[in-house]
């Protein structure tokens, strides 16, 4: 029988709790969310002479635990109308409910006295078959399934979710003693199918595994930090973006979770793996003792690592914890020579042999961590995992590293690995030195398209399951390659369909871009089904790099700036018009021409953490590729359906005006950037890509015709041009813009409007087009625009068209 799950049920509405609920109300699936009964009244609940009956009294833990939730920033949510599949109650009226859902997980307190307490009352209503697991983040599995029913037994293991649950990718699964096959197989693919995680099954070790290797990870470098004299400013600029973590690295993160979490789950470890080689690596240095004492625990009680405070003269400041005297001081910048030499090599897998190899403090600092890191993750095996790639998938997944640890050490070279780690005094696993022995120099291959990873005991290569979903271009961009510039590579997916892949810096579109997008089309067109525009970059596209048309516009040479421009737009709706079906995959930031990009594609497959929106008005200007035409083509095509022309095409006029940006996909449906019933969101990022790739070739499929340039599209003239006008000339009087902000949205308002037309009019695509080019290039001849363009170019940022 198929199972399916349409009902679930949260038991536990903390941080966790309230956001797993989230996610699966994020994904259609409707959620009872419980919690317990307050014992006592709240002084504001006495006043109002409430008594301990009362509904709102029984549901205040819960509800206020949730509207905490969708308060929080980011949100734990797609779209706040989601929220409304969430209901929610207590444990004493409406634990029966839990009969009805297909999935139960408890989020309780970490006490397993406390669970089991649940857990005994959760059976005394749970229908046999139902799912039930635990969001526990290290209490064993089996201890929490002894004297449980048979039943229970079989549907019973860990779903560990990591915080927050919408952003941090790993799920992992951990079986208990009587854990059914078919329980672990539906729940692995339920998590990377329909909640969009990777998927992990672990086994049942404290921590499990994305804990028990990122806890080792940060102890390390606490202990680390003093020996090599380093301030925590210096660690966090070598173990940040140059090594592919994020921005707040190992010190501000841990501010970020809270310094006794971290403690909890170190002290759970330290006396979990009394045999584990680094145990005493678990215990506090005496400087987190002395910050624990004093609950400098981070974020959460205002100082940890860094402190806020006010100065003086009203402004404020972040200073950083001195690790030798703490006590607070200004920030220090941290340089050092090792990471200069990095600056040039974008990719951050190329970087690991520069920064083992640094003759200063940071080179020592990385041979130091990556001896640690490669030999604790080699000897962890068989005991957390059978499989290394688990490993690093949990460590990418989990903690939002690039690269997991045996990735690195592939990238570093597995000797050279070794060499480093005997000059540090570790030692790698066996099983390693038997992989080369074996002649076998990698801990991944590729073959066909797919990875391949060692497998200890079978002592060779195994292709890494549940690949055939997935589209990896990193595997094919070489062997599938079917042209390339500076800019793109076009690579063939089979099937009859190409894909485009930005490869500039920060996949800003320039000339190269556009040439390789044309050429795609070319291709495409003469010998192929349909094209995708997708990659694997951080960000789909932040924009058209414009430091040329920047340049132009100081030079004033107006005819090469108009050219340029047109080139851009006549782009974009070739996307549009070729014969072929296009497809825009965008993901994270999508912003100006990546944005003018999908908004011309016929099909938009989106990431569901897509950040998408116009945002020109930033730098003076306004959308330049088409961006400014195609939102008022869709304010026309919803004229239609109100009487209300001139609200709705404010509404499109604001999107821009505001550089309104969406917080997810879904959002862009609001913004009609993304359109209910043609584009699409996906949940898993890794399928998005084969996503798109079977939409362009349904299209081609089912007879995709070349459509018909429009002519049709409706503008309000000189109507809505005095309306907008008026509203910039009360928002300026107002002071809520700048007489150049004034001047840009009137640019917008005569293009959007269709120039100054005495009455109602259909026009084309084109003429709005030229309208929108002269607009844009007037507004770079501006002394406001040009400044603020410089400023940018300055910054070293890709300016945003």
């Amino acid at each position: 029988m198929k199972r399916r799950i349409n009902k679930v049920a949260i038991i536990g509405s903390g941080i966790m709790g309230s956001g797993i609920a989230c996610h699966f109300a994020n994904i259609g699936v409707e959620v009872l969310l419980l919690d317990i009964v307050p014992r006592e009244l709240t002084e504001k609940e006495k006043k109002q002479g409430l008594s301990l009956q009362d509904d709102q009294v029984r549901n205040r833990i819960v509800n206020t635990a949730l509207q905490d939730a969708l308060k929080s920033k980011p949100s734990p949510i797609y779209h706040k109308d989601f929220a409304k599949r969430i209901t929610t109650g207590n444990l004493e009226d409406d634990i029966s409910k839990v009969s009805e859902v297909d999935w139960i997980m408890e989020v309780v307190v970490e006490r397993l006295d406390i669970k089991k307490q649940v857990f005994d009352n959760l059976e005394k209503y749970r229908k046999e078959g139902t799912l039930i697991t635990s969001n526990t983040s290290g209490i064993p599995i089996q201890q929490m399934s002894e004297g449980r029913s048979e039943d229970f037994q079989k549907h019973f293991c860990g779903t560990h979710f990591f915080n927050p649950p919408r952003y941090l990718r790993l799920f992992e699964i951990i079986p208990g003693p009587k854990t059914s096959e078919e329980v672990l197989e539906f729940l692995n693919e339920y998590g990377e199918k329909f909640l969009g995680k990777k998927s992990v099954v672990a086994k049942d070790t404290p921590a499990f595994i994305g804990n028990r290797i990122g806890t080792f990870s940060i102890m390390s470098l606490f202990h680390m930090v003093k020996e090599l004299d380093l301030t925590i400013e210096e660690v966090d600029k070598l173990t940040g973006p140059v090594i592919g973590r994020q921005k707040s690295a190992t010190f501000r993160t841990v501010d970020l979770v809270g310094l006794d979490t971290l403690n909890h789950v170190a002290e759970g470890l330290h006396k979990g793996v009394p045999k584990d080689e680094e145990h005493d690596l678990f215990a506090m240095p005496d400087y987190i003792g002395t910050m624990i004492e004093n609950e400098w625990f981070g974020s959460k009680s205002g100082q940890g690592f860094y402190k806020k405070i006010k100065k003086d003269d009203g402004s404020s400041e972040i200073q950083s914890l001195d690790l030798q005297t703490l006590e607070y001081r200004p920030q220090k910048k941290a340089n050092f020579a090792t990471l200069e030499q990095t600056k040039t090599v974008d990719k951050v897998e190329d970087r690991f042999k520069i920064l083992v190899n640094g003759t200063d403090k940071a080179g020592e600092f990385y041979r130091k961590n990556f001896a640690a890191i490669f030999a604790y993750s080699s000897n962890r095996i068989p005991e957390i995992t059978e499989e290394l790639y688990k490993i690093d998938d949990a460590m990418k997944a989990g903690y939002g590293w690039e690269h997991g640890p045996f990735q690195i050490w592939d990238a570093i070279g597995v000797e050279k690995g070794i060499e480093i780690m005997k000059a540090e005094g570790k030692e790698p696993a066996a099983w390693v030195k038997e992989m080369l022995e074996k002649g076998n120099k990698s801990f991944y291959t590729v073959k066909d398209g797919n990875t391949w990873y060692y497998d200890i005991p079978a002592k060779e290569y195994k292709k890494i399951p549940g690949q055939d979903a997935f589209i990896i271009l990193d595997n094919i961009r070489e062997s599938k390659k079917v042209f390339s510039n500076s800019g793109v590579v076009v690579e063939d997916l089979g099937d009859g369909i190409l894909n485009v892949e930005f490869r500039s810096k920060m996949n800003s579109i320039g000339g190269d871009v556009l040439d390789g997008l044309n050429k795609a089309i070319d291709l495409a067109e003469k010998e192929y089904q349909g094209l995708v525009v997708a990659n694997t970059g951080k960000n789909f596209s932040v924009g058209a790099n414009i430091g040329m048309i920047f340049m132009m516009a100081v030079e004033q040479e107006y005819d090469e700036l108009n050219m340029a421009v047109k080139y851009f737009q006549d782009t974009m709706m070739r996307m549009r018009y070729s014969s072929i079906p296009t497809v825009a995959a965008p993901h994270a930031m999508t912003l100006g021409g990546g944005c003018e990009l999908s908004l011309h594609a016929d099909k938009v497959v989106a990431a569901a953490e897509t950040y998408i929106g116009l945002v020109e008005f930033g730098v003076g200007v306004i959308p330049g590729g088409g961006g400014s035409k195609e939102m008022t083509v869709r304010a026309s095509d919803t004229f239609q359906k109100d009487d209300v022309e001139l609200n709705r095409l404010r509404e499109h006029f604001l999107t821009i005006g505001m550089a309104k940006v969406s917080t997810s996909a879904y959002e862009a449906y609001d913004l009609n950037i993304l359109q209910k019933g043609k584009d699409i969101v996906v949940v898993n990022p890794d399928r998005q890509l084969a996503i798109a790739k079977q939409h362009a070739l349904l299209m081609a499929e089912n007879g995709y015709t070349k459509p018909i340039m429009r002519t049709d599209i409706k503008v309000l003239g000189k109507q809505a041009l005095g309306a907008f006008y008026v509203g910039t000339d009360q928002m300026f009087a107002g002071k809520y813009i700048s007489e150049h902000d004034k001047k840009i949205a009137n640019k917008l308002a005569y293009v959007m409007a269709g120039g100054d037309l005495s009455e109602n009019s259909y026009v084309s695509e084109q003429y709005l087009l030229d309208l929108e080019r002269e607009a844009f290039l007037s507004l770079t001849g501006e002394k406001k625009t040009l400044e603020r363009l410089q400023h940018m170019l300055q910054k070293g940022k890709p300016l945003r068209n």
